[in-house]
């Protein structure tokens, strides 16, 4: 499992952070493949709980995302919402009772949900966003790797039994800890970013990182599956490896925005 999981790593990580370095068209176009598997996904999650969602309605709504992150800057996703919303109730109109209120209401939440992605791009077209966008990755994934490691090393208190019987609060401490020592490197790497602002950030990043994990294993659980596809190999689908950064991003990007940016 972990020679899996490096050698996924050893193919991915660097086409992330070439993506990334680079932004614009090649960023945008990673993203929106990233959101086509994590919509397939949430699709067959939503289906193993007797909801019917509509596949091409979520890709038309994730698609939506992708082209509002790229057009708006300022006020999304506001009129991105408004849009799939309209699209999601005109359909429930017209192909009831096929496509019910409830099949309708799953396949927005989901669309919404791993539309979350879209922020990456839009963290990138921050001032600096480069940095911003590499610090949202490395603080979540320090985060899920300490909390992994240190909760199996010393876990003993469950932190979620319903949800994540394996998770622990020592994992979670770890995890604080993980993410805390990204920031304080950025700190050190970038001495213009304000290190109280850059510790805070570091925490909050780790508290919502932990939370999108745990809101994955409810979906997983609830759907009656161990992993929401085994696309990725020793990582399992696109929303087991980006369920955590789902909820940093958007804390990133508005905490930067609002914060830092002033």
């Amino acid at each position: 499992m972990l020679l899996q999981r490096f050698l996924s790593a050893l193919v991915g990580i660097p086409l992330i952070v070439l993506a990334v370095w680079h932004g614009g068209l090649p960023l945008l176009l990673l993203i929106a493949l990233i959101i086509f598997f994590g919509l397939r996904e949430m699709n067959i999650m939503l289906s193993n709980l007797g909801l019917k969602p509509s596949l091409w309605l979520a890709l038309a709504g994730g698609l939506i995302l992708v082209g509002g992150a790229y057009l708006y800057h300022d006020g999304y996703p506001g009129p991105t919402i408004t849009i799939i919303l309209f699209l999601q109730l005109t359909a429930t109109v017209a192909l009831y009772p096929r496509y019910s209120l409830l099949d309708s209401a799953g396949t927005l939440m989901g669309t919404l949900y791993v539309g979350l992605m879209s922020y990456f791009y839009l963290i990138r077209t921050l001032p600096d966003g480069w940095i911003w966008l590499v610090f949202m990755f490395a603080g979540t994934w320090a985060c899920d790797t300490a909390a992994y490691f240190l909760g199996k090393a010393f876990g003993k208190r469950r932190l979620a039994p319903v949800l994540s019987p394996k998770k622990t609060l020592e994992g979670a401490i770890g995890g604080l800890i993980g993410s805390l020592f990204i920031a304080c490197v950025f700190a050190l790497l970038y001495p213009f970013l304000s290190i109280p602002k850059l510790l805070l950030l570091g925490l909050l990043l780790a508290v919502a990182a932990e939370v999108g994990d745990l809101l994955e294993s409810a979906f997983k659980r609830q759907a009656g599956v161990k992993d929401s596809s085994t696309l990725i190999p020793g990582h399992g689908g696109i929303l087991d490896r980006f369920d955590s950064a789902l909820f940093t991003a958007p804390l990133v990007y508005y905490y930067v925005r609002l914060f830092i940016m002033v």
